[in-house]
C-alpha cells in the first residue's frame, strides 16, 4: 500500500510538472533566444530570493507588527522567483545546453537562495516577537537542508533518494502562497485580528497565522522526510551489500583511510587491522626504527601503551586503583598522556573529544575478575582484562595466532595528513599467555 502511495505521488508529481512545463516552455524559448544560459537563469531566482528577505527585513524594520502587506509582497515574490527553479531546467534542456557544472551551480545556489530566505522569515518573526513561530522557522530551514543534503549524500553513494513531501517545490509554494493569502487576508480583516474562544485566556487564531501555522507544518514534515530518506537509504544500502556478499562471499573489502578519517586515526587503525585477517597474511619481519622512543616507566599498573611516529607522546592505560586499594569494577582502565614531546613525560588527562571518540574504552563486567574492553573508536574488536595465573590483571589478546598479555602497539605514519596519514605498519608486542615469551607482529595495512 506504501509503494503505490508513493508510485501515485510521483506520478500525480510528473504529471503536474508536464503540465506546467507545457505552460511556461514558450517563455521558456523566448529567454533562449534573448541569448540567457540555465545559470544566468539560476543567479536571477537567487537575486530574486535575495530581494525577499529585503522586503522582510525592510518590514521588520519599517513595519508594525499588525502591518503585514510586507509578508503579502515578499510571499508574491517568493513565487516568481521560485518559477525560476523550473526555467533554469527547461532553459538547459530546451537549449541543449545541459552541463554537469550547471547542475552543480543549479544546486548550490539553490541551497542559498532557500538559506537567505529563511534568514528574511527568521528575522521579520524575530522582530515583531513571533519568537515560538521564528523558532518553527529555524526547525523548517534545518529540515529543508537536511531533505537536499539527504539525497545528495546518498545519490553520491550510488543510491537513489528522491521520496517524501515537502521537497524544495512543495516549500517554494507553501511559503509563497502562505505569505501572499496572510497579506491578502490582513488588508479586509486587518493584520491584528485575533480569535477568541471561551475559556481559553488567550487567542487562538490571528492573522499572521495564516503564514506561522504552515511554517510549523513545515518543520515538521521536512524533517520527516529527511528521516524517511535516511531510512531508505539504508534498506537500499543494506540490500545492495548484501548482494554483494552473496556473489562475493570469500571477498574482504576494507577501506583504511575512510575509517581513519571517521575515526581516531591510532586506536581504529590497530583494531581493523587486527580484525581484517591481515595479521595472519600480512606478518612482516620485526624491525624496530622506535627503538629510540621512551618507554613509560614507574607506572605500577601499567596494561599496555600506544605510541605513534609523529611525536614520543605515549597513551598509557593503567588498572584504576581506588583509594582503598581495590579495582574500580566501574571503571577499571584509566587512559592518559605522557607528554613527552613537549612536557617531559609529564602526565595528562585526555581531554573530553580524546576519551569519547577516540582513546577512551568501553568497559563490560562478564563476571569476577574478568571484563570485555572495546575501544570506543571500533567496538567490534574485543579485549579481555582479566587475571592471569600470577592473580595479576592484564589485556589479552591476539599476536600471530597466539592467545598473548597485550603490551604495546606502535604505529609508524610516514606522511599523509591528520585526516589522512600514511600508515606503514602496526606493531604489537606482548608476553605468549602460556609460556610467557616475547610475541611481536608487524602488519601491513
Amino acid at each position: 500500500m506504501l509503494l503505490k502511495k508513493l508510485i501515485m505521488n510521483r506520478s500525480f508529481r510528473a504529471s503536474l510538472q508536464q503540465g506546467i512545463y507545457t505552460v511556461i516552455n514558450p517563455f521558456v524559448r523566448l529567454l533562449i533566444k534573448a541569448g540567457l544560459t540555465p545559470n544566468m537563469v539560476t543567479t536571477i531566482g537567487l537575486v530574486l530570493n535575495i530581494g525577499v528577505a529585503v522586503i522582510f527585513v525592510i518590514g521588520a524594520e519599517e513595519g508594525n507588527r499588525g502591518d503585514l502587506s510586507y509578508v503579502g509582497w515578499a510571499g508574491a515574490l517568493v513565487l516568481f522567483a521560485g518559477l525560476f527553479d523550473m526555467l533554469d531546467g527547461q532553459v538547459a534542456r530546451l537549449g541543449n545546453m545541459s552541463s554537469a557544472f550547471g547542475a552543480l551551480y543549479d544546486s548550490v545556489l539553490d541551497r542559498y537562495s532557500e538559506l537567505i530566505l529563511f534568514l528574511g522569515i527568521c528575522y521579520y518573526l524575530i522582530a515583531h516577537h513571533y519568537f515560538l513561530s521564528s523558532l518553527s522557522a529555524f526547525i523548517a530551514l534545518i529540515g529543508s537542508m537536511m531533505v537536499s543534503y539527504t539525497r545528495a549524500r546518498a545519490e553520491g553513494l550510488g543510491i537513489e533518494s528522491k521520496g517524501g513531501l515537502m521537497q524544495r517545490p512543495e516549500r517554494i509554494i507553501l511559503i509563497g502562497v502562505s505569505a501572499s493569502v496572510c497579506g491578502i487576508t490582513s488588508a479586509y480583516i486587518g493584520g491584528n485580528y485575533k480569535l477568541f474562544v471561551t475559556g481559553i485566556p488567550f487567542h487562538v487564531f490571528e492573522t499572521m497565522s495564516i503564514f506561522t501555522i504552515p511554517i510549523v507544518i513545515m518543520a515538521v514534515l521536512t524533517n520527516i522526510t529527511a528521516i524517511n530518506r535516511l531510512r531508505d537509504a539504508k534498506k537500499a544500502m543494506e540490500s545492495k551489500e548484501g548482494l554483494a556478499k552473496e556473489s562475493a562471499p570469500k571477498q574482504k573489502a576494507v577501506s583504511y583511510k575512510s575509517a581513519i578519517h571517521i575515526l581516531s586515526v591510532v586506536l581504529f587503525t590497530f583494531f581493523v587491522a587486527t580484525v581484517t585477517g591481515k595479521d595472519v597474511h600480512g606478518t612482516l619481519p620485526v624491525s624496530d626504527p622506535q627503538d629510540t622512543f621512551p618507554m613509560p616507566k614507574n607506572i605500577e599498573h601499567l596494561m599496555f601503551y600506544i605510541q605513534r611516529t609523529p611525536n614520543t607522546n605515549t597513551i598509557c592505560y593503567e588498572l584504576n586503583i581506588a583509594q582503598d586499594g581495590q579495582l574500580n569494577t566501574d571503571d577499571p582502565i584509566h587512559p592518559f598522556w605522557l607528554r613527552y614531546a613537549e612536557e617531559q613525560g609529564k602526565r595528562k588527562e585526555l581531554n573530553f573529544i580524546q576519551r569519547k571518540f577516540a582513546y577512551g574504552l568501553k568497559v563490560k563486567k562478564l563476571q569476577r575478575d574478568n571484563y570485555e574492553v572495546r575501544s570506543v573508536a571500533y567496538a567490534k574488536k574485543v579485549l579481555y582484562l582479566r587475571k592471569g595465573i600470577d592473580n595479576k590483571y592484564h589485556v589479552y589478546t591476539n599476536i600471530s595466532n597466539t592467545l598473548a598479555i597485550l603490551n604495546r602497539i606502535f604505529i609508524n605514519i610516514d606522511g599523509g595528513t591528520f585526516w589522512y596519514p600514511n600508515v606503514t605498519f602496526i606493531e604489537l608486542k606482548g608476553l605468549n599467555a602460556t609460556t610467557g615469551k616475547p610475541v611481536s607482529e608487524k602488519i601491513k595495512p
